[in-house]
Order: structure tokens, then sequence, then C-alpha cells
């Protein structure tokens, strides 16, 4: 079942998703400082901010691998296997 938070991201613009992202990850790197130099009352604060720095930056990778053309796909795939055999 999906979150409220996955669906509002599912209704959102691309450039709204980038702009939450950039606000998210700035709130969090405050937050990280405030809790370095004097603590935080709830620092599970951190936690939330930091699954939503990470849930913003999913769906941005999500709708980049939805606009790639059938070609980039298919150009990635050859990439990505190529790495496999290398490892």
């Amino acid at each position: 079942m999906a979150t409220k938070k996955f669906q509002e991201l599912q209704d959102s613009t691309d450039n709204d998703v980038r702009e939450m992202l950039v606000e998210t990850e700035a709130a969090f790197q405050k937050l990280t400082f405030d809790h370095a130099i004097r603590g935080l009352d709830n620092p599970l604060e951190l936690r939330d901010l930091r699954r939503d720095v990470a849930r913003l930056k999913t769906e941005v990778r999500r709708r980049e691998l939805a606009a790639f053309s059938p070609e980039d796909v298919a150009k990635r795939s050859k990439i990505r296997a190529r790495r496999k055999r290398n490892k």
C-alpha cells in the first residue's frame, strides 16, 4: 500500500519535487548541525528528514528513467551488463 507521502509526490510536478528535495536537504543539514552543536529535543526528526530526502531522490530518479527514450534504455542496459561482466 502506498503511503500518503508517496501519493502526494505522484501528484507533484517535476519542478516541485526538485524544489522540495533542495528544501528538505537544507533542512536536514541545518538539523544535523543543530544536533551536533546543542542537541535536539527529538533526534528522531533527523531520521524522518533523512528518509524524506531519500524518498524525494528516488522519485526524481524514477521520473528520469521514465523519460528515457528506448535508445537510452538500450544503451543503459548495455552499460549495466558490461559492468556486471567486469566484476
